[in-house]
């Protein structure tokens, strides 16, 4: 049997790559006959840069910047390059993952040290800059990486404005004229999970803004600023994008590239599946076998669980799901989570060898026949 497994992480326990890995070794050791093929995928947020560009791929390398990190102090964020295309997760500069749980503040906090990420990567010289949408401490509608490039947000007496969401509904005048002239010749590509739009119900602030710390005044205010921005925007700069799908992603970072570095926006799993030539690989296999920590109503939307399942009913292919819990069992489709297994304190304390046993277990139910 011929197997193709590609899992996204199970944040917080294992990267794509190692949970790949230990799915195929529980699949070994049921089946150590069969043909493991191992594709370790992302959805365009955290872990995307090491399924891209891993440490141990010879075409890649490495860069580390100090950058600003989105409050006052200074982060060393990473950045990838693969042939002549860079990566920038936004979360290693602007993500909320670097501040401690009280200091979590989108009417402050800034996207200004991805900008410079960016630009870190222009001064490699790339021809393509993914930038990867997930994971944000920020609610600025990219307002920080802009000004990182070259653009300025001004006031009603031609200071710039300060750093940060609320900051947006100073802005009286926006100055594009500085920006890097690098920009125009690189396919900026922004990638996202989610289709958001910038402003409203969906809008970055409503849906995303309490996970970041906002109030329900924080995030009407968030909510107004952000419409504030994509207002000027339309005068100065001559586009409507705040409806855009996608605009609202990484509290507008989405609506930022889109509007200061004619970005396009892309769903994040599609690209990486291109990448890693997804699509032949799951021609010729017999079932695919994929998962995450959480499979949840959420990973059947834009999620690395729900691309593999519709590629692979194209290529009419079994599809099995591994993950830490499951609170989704979509039909046709095997779903064996860690916690039911082995229980939620050995799924933590030991995800490996959890991984594995339950990879086996999916391998051992395949032979029966179950996962078709």
């Amino acid at each position: 049997m011929r197997v193709l497994v590609c899992p996204d992480k199970f944040r917080g326990t294992l990267t794509a790559r190692d949970a790949a890995v230990a799915i195929g070794r529980g699949w070994r050791r049921a089946r150590p006959d069969d043909d493991v093929d191992i594709a370790p995928l992302a959805d365009g947020g955290e872990g995307t840069l090491d399924v891209l560009a891993p440490v141990d791929d010879a075409s890649a390398h490495r860069i580390t910047t100090t950058v600003s990190g989105p409050l006052e102090g200074p982060v060393d964020a990473v950045a990838g390059v693969t042939r002549r295309t860079g990566i920038v997760e936004m979360a290693r500069a602007s993500g909320l993952q670097l501040l401690r749980e009280h200091r979590r503040d989108p009417r402050r906090t800034t996207t200004r040290g991805t900008g410079e990420l960016m630009r870190a990567l222009l001064d490699e010289g790339v021809e393509r800059m993914l930038v990867c949408l997930g994971g944000s401490a920020t609610n600025d509608g990219g307002a920080g990486m802009a000004r990182a490039l070259g653009v300025r947000l001004l006031d009603a007496s031609g200071d710039e404005i300060d750093e940060g969401g609320s900051a947006l509904l100073e802005l009286a005048r926006i100055d594009a004229r500085g920006v890097d002239p690098r920009l125009a010749s690189v396919d900026v590509v922004g990638l996202t999970d989610v289709d958001n739009p910038l402003c409203g119900p969906r809008g970055a602030s409503a849906t995303f803004g309490p996970q970041k710390g906002a109030s329900s005044d924080d995030a009407w205010e968030l909510d107004r600023a952000l419409g504030h921005l994509a207002a000027i925007v339309a005068r100065d700069l001559g586009v409507d994008l705040q409806h855009e799908p996608g605009a609202g992603a990484a509290g507008g970072l989405g609506f930022g590239l889109l509007a200061f570095c004619g970005a396009t926006l892309r769903p994040g799993v599609e690209v990486v599946m291109e990448a890693v030539d997804f699509e032949e690989r799951i021609a010729r296999a017999d079932v695919a076998v994929t998962g995450e920590g959480s499979f949840d109503q959420q990973s059947l939307h834009g999620k690395v669980p729900d691309g593999v399942i519709r590629a692979a009913a194209i290529a009419e292919v079994a599809v099995a799901v591994v993950c830490g819990r499951a609170t989704v069992h979509p039909g046709g489709v095997m779903v064996l989570s860690l916690v039911e297994r082995v229980g939620p304190d050995r799924a933590l304390d030991d995800p490996v060898r959890s991984v594995e046993l339950v990879a086996a277990e999916v391998a051992s139910q395949v032979t029966l026949g179950v996962a078709t």
